[in-house]
């Protein structure tokens, strides 16, 4: 009997992980219940070197930029010292937020909200005892920034950009001349498309007033507005 009971908690066992497997390999329901978190096999697969954190940026008609990621009244930080923009990580929500600070602020007219994404590597987080107990290099901690999302007041997206880590990964793939020769003599057996059309530019964050001038101010509730 426990040599059958044993046999049968493998075969559970192993049977899981195939379907959870399948499952991942598809693409089928691998968000279909909270439980298919613990069955597929991308638990720890999207981890990087790189930290980043989203700003959100509001260009008003009169040449000003406001900061839409910090409104006057209080940021929801729903798991630990992190604002909620940062966990949208494909920027599907993000510049909504925007709006919605717009929506409940008082502000220039604003004709574009643009989402801006912060990257830097994570061993610069390191305190500065650490590092120097790690790296015989000085702390140069350098941050790259990169245009996410371009998005209209409607809530309309114009322009839609890969993060800067997954940009990266495809230029090195165009500048490996075997890969290039690969790509053209095969065909995907999958295909990703984005949902809105986009260049992939380098953005110099200035051009938009990346560090804002001003914020908005809160809305009056005597004013209406």
């Amino acid at each position: 009997m426990k040599r059958v009971l044993a046999l049968a908690v493998i075969a559970v066992y192993i049977g899981i992980l195939i379907f959870g497997n399948t499952c991942h390999l598809l693409r089928f329901g691998v968000t279909s219940h909270p439980w298919m978190y613990m069955i597929v096999w991308d638990m720890f697969c999207g981890w990087t070197a790189f930290d980043s954190r989203t700003h959100i940026i509001g260009e008003a008609d009169n040449g000003k930029y406001y900061d839409l990621s910090n409104p006057p009244y209080d940021v929801l930080h729903p798991y630990g010292y992190i604002a909620r923009e940062n966990y949208d990580v494909f920027n599907n929500h993000t510049g909504l937020m925007g709006l919605n600070v717009l929506k409940h602020t008082r502000h220039e007219p604003v004709s574009r909200v643009f989402v801006v994404e912060e990257c830097w590597a994570k061993k610069y987080n390191l305190p500065d005892h650490v590092w120097n107990l790690r790296y015989d290099d000085p702390k140069d901690n350098f941050r790259y920034h990169r245009m996410r999302v371009v998005m209209l007041p409607d809530g309309s997206t114009t322009h839609a950009y890969n993060s800067w880590v997954a940009f990266q990964g495809g230029r090195m793939m165009v500048d490996n001349p075997r890969l290039v020769e690969l790509s053209r003599m095969s065909q995907p057996m999958f295909i990703n498309e984005i949902s809105k059309p986009g260049r992939e530019l380098l953005i110099d964050p200035g051009s938009v007033g990346f560090g804002m001038q001003s914020h908005v101010a809160p809305t009056s509730a005597a004013s209406g507005n």
